[in-house]
């Protein structure tokens, strides 16, 4: 059984059922960090808030699933397969299965990673 939050029941770090939230209220800039949190853990997939403060990054790596960057807040730039792809506030870019990215925060950035598993 997961940890589940004390004042709710619910599992830590799910989203309040039928109620609207700001996404990118969620998770916190850190002056020289990566910050994150998972939303949603399924064995079909996760959802997960990061937070880039400017200049950071997360090196080339692949995943075997696809993976869906939505930009919530700020600039970043993926690298995909060798290309450069810029994303600002309310774009989303997939990055494919198995495809090599790498993340770099041109400005602070906060985005909702969604990995889908088949």
């Amino acid at each position: 059984m997961s940890p589940s939050d004390e004042k709710t029941g619910r599992p830590a770090g799910r989203l309040p059922e039928a109620e609207p939230v700001r996404l990118a209220e969620l998770v916190d800039y850190a002056e020289g960090s990566v910050v994150s949190r998972t939303i949603q853990k399924t064995k079909t997939g996760t959802m997960t808030l990061f937070a880039f403060d400017e200049g950071q990054e997360l090196s080339e790596h692949s995943a075997p699933f696809d993976a869906h960057v939505q930009v919530l807040d700020g600039e970043v730039e993926l690298v995909i397969g060798g290309k450069s792809v810029p994303a600002v506030t309310g774009e989303t870019v997939l990055m494919p299965a198995d495809i090599p990215h790498a993340v770099i925060a041109v400005k602070r950035f906060k985005m909702l990673l969604t990995m889908i598993r088949e």
